[in-house]
């Protein structure tokens, strides 16, 4: 396994782990499998695992805690706060107060079962609370030794930068792959000028950029994604297109849509580090495997072109979710 450098030096494996799906979003779950899963990233030399308290809600970090027991010392662990869910799974909003960064800490904590966080996310920005308010809550977790590294997701180009004056943002955790290229808007150039690792999730466009057809039509009734404008009627139809040229020049290469677009992220900079989730070891092997695929200036400019950006039909998210992005 290769490693890149986020900010403030701290190293992760080229490829992160998504756990995300293990729990909640993506369809029914298995905890023996993603158990297993999780064993055999860290098995193959993996480090970063990413979870966060609102995914489950809250079973997410408990199962990740479980799983990483006895290898604590080989995880780079990430999870993250402010997506704020009841006990029963209601959406209560995006919450930034700094009382509530410190529960949100201890109770992570606890629910990992371990004494520190290596990297600990504002998840979404609260516009009700100043940044620079979170921060300053989120500092004290570093200070006072539980968290080592704070990273800040969904953020513009300019609330990431008030969020580094307070403390050194190690990451910023996006949306980026071949049919989500926002960052490209200012936030990649703010991280390079501050120091700042790029974190992409969802880098297999929550698996549409894949030749997965069960995927891009979900029928599970617990899989977010049949709601998804990007892969709902019409969206859904034109976007399934953009596929087939992908499909050919995999062919070209004989590795799969999967594995051509994890390395188009990697590809973008030695500063990126693509967290692709999923629950099943058997997609966890053809993920890894991108990592030896080597894409020539040329090779990343035609999947650019093969993918262009103003061709993807619908938003990243529901209305409710495009509100709580790029603030």
């Amino acid at each position: 396994m290769e490693f890149r450098t986020l900010g403030q030096g701290l190293s992760v494996s080229k490829q992160g782990l998504g756990c995300m799906g293990m729990s909640e979003f993506y369809g029914t779950g298995n905890d023996e499998e993603s158990t297993a899963t999780i064993h055999a990233y860290l098995d193959a030399g993996g480090n970063f695992l990413d979870t966060a308290d609102m995914y489950g809600p809250f079973i997410n970090e408990e199962l990740v805690g479980r799983a990483i027991a006895n290898r604590r010392s080989e995880v780079i662990l990430a999870t993250k706060f402010g997506n704020q869910r009841g006990a029963g799974g209601e959406f209560l909003g995006v919450n930034g107060q700094p009382d509530y960064v410190r529960q949100s800490c201890e109770a992570s904590l606890r629910r990992l079962g371990v004494d520190y966080i290596d990297l600990y996310y504002q998840h979404r920005v609260d516009v009700n609370v100043p940044v620079e308010e979170t921060w300053g809550a989120m500092k004290e977790l570093v200070d006072a030794g539980k968290v080592r590294h704070l990273g800040i997701s969904e953020a513009s180009a300019a609330t990431l930068a008030r969020a580094h004056a307070v403390h050194p943002v190690t990451a910023i955790q996006s949306e980026y792959s071949l049919w989500t290229r926002d960052p490209e808007d200012g936030v990649l150039a703010t991280c390079r000028e501050l120091g700042i690792g790029f974190v992409a999730y969802s880098p297999l466009g929550r698996g549409f950029l894949t030749t997965n057809d069960a995927v891009r039509n979900p029928t599970d009734k617990n899989d977010f994604r049949k709601f998804q404008p990007r892969f709902s009627g019409e969206n859904g139809e034109k976007n399934a297109e953009l596929i087939v040229a992908l499909s050919a020049i995999a062919a070209e290469k004989n590795v799969t849509v999967a594995q051509l677009a994890l390395a188009w992220v990697m590809a973008q900079g030695e500063d990126i580090v693509p967290i692709p989730g999923t629950k099943r070891r058997t997609w966890l092997s053809e993920n890894l495997a991108a990592n030896d695929i080597v894409l020539s200036v040329s090779d990343v400019t035609a999947l650019s072109a093969a993918v262009p950006r103003d061709a993807v039909a619908g938003d990243r998210y529901y209305p409710a979710g495009m509100l709580t992005i790029n603030l």
